[in-house]
């Protein structure tokens, strides 16, 4: 029976459970919050999902998101990889914080909003030196900022990882980076109420009623039924 780095097995992990933090369904896993000896810390398991995903693609999933995660432990927001449980589940460091919203912006103010959004620039930065990609960091739920106003980068289970300095990481990688650049931008103008918005953000805006003007123009234009 795998005892992670945190000191838990499959045999004590009912029990240890403090709170489901995120119920899966298809291929997601549960994210459960785990009492262990050495402090709380989070589970993603894949046992309860369809016996084809427990058979093949959780176990891949799961060794894949580790490996990412092993790849980032040098960059202060991701949480560290702590071991498998088994084949289905393992632990990962459990990192207090806050989802974004523009709540959790007022309540914080501008200057740790601007050192948050710093920090995240940063951080990003970091994961990408080391061949990582989020890809869905626009999600609110993947990105929390702690009490000291850092950001805490979660679930990597989308995630594009490539080997620095491979013809994958050079050819493709760039084409990719620009997911975690436009949720950048899209947290710099959602946290800053009243700021000037981004010239990506401006552009998008134009793109988006320019397309929607189309669609009226097409519809107007069709003859009557």
């Amino acid at each position: 029976m795998t005892r992670t780095g945190a000191g838990i097995d499959r045999a004590q992990l009912a029990g240890a459970t403090r709170q489901v933090l995120k119920r899966g369904r298809g291929i997601k896993p549960d994210v459960l919050l785990v009492d262990t000896p050495g402090g709380q810390v989070v589970v993603k398991d894949y046992a309860l999902r369809p016996a084809w995903v427990r058979w093949r693609l959780g176990p891949w999933l799961a060794r894949r998101e580790q490996r990412i995660h092993r790849a980032l432990a040098e960059v202060a927001a991701v949480p560290a990889a702590l071991g498998a449980i088994d084949r289905l589940a393992f632990a990962l460091e459990y990192r207090r914080g806050e989802p974004l919203s523009r709540a959790l912006a007022e309540r914080s103010g501008a200057e740790s909003i601007a050192q948050f959004l710093a920090a995240l620039e940063a951080s990003i930065a970091e994961m990408h030196a080391f061949g990582v990609v989020h890809l869905d960091l626009r999600h609110r739920d993947n990105l929390l900022m702690d009490d000291h106003a850092q950001p805490v980068l979660v679930d990597f289970a989308a995630a594009m990882c490539f080997r620095p300095g491979s013809i994958w990481y050079r050819w493709y990688r760039p084409t990719v980076l620009v997911y975690d650049r436009r949720a950048l931008v899209k947290w710099r103008d959602r946290l800053r109420p009243g700021a000037p918005p981004s010239r990506r953000s401006i552009w998008r805006r134009l793109r988006a009623t320019r397309r929607r003007r189309s669609g009226v123009s097409q519809r107007l234009s069709r003859p009557p039924r």
